[in-house]
């Protein structure tokens, strides 16, 4: 006689109920969604501190321009006079 147990495989797996397939897809759906979600989050988060970045230089630049500290000046043209 051979008992239930030794007729079962062990790769054999058990046939999943309509409640287990669908918590095991909400699951992975809602894994999905939170993996999404914080990769938006990381990015959006990165592209502000680019645009903080970019805005100070900005300000900067318009802050040395306001002080006189632009670019130097254009040398002035000799003016030969007419003989």
């Amino acid at each position: 006689m051979t008992s239930s147990k030794d007729n079962e495989s062990p790769l054999r797996t058990r046939r999943e109920t309509a409640e287990s397939k669908a918590e095991t897809t909400r699951r992975v759906a809602r894994e999905i969604n939170e993996a999404e979600t914080s990769a938006r989050d990381a990015k959006t988060a990165r592209l502000k501190a680019a645009r903080l970045a970019n805005q100070d230089k900005q300000a900067a630049a318009a802050t040395n321009t306001a002080k006189g500290k632009s670019a130097p000046a254009k040398p002035r043209k000799h003016i030969v006079p007419k003989t």
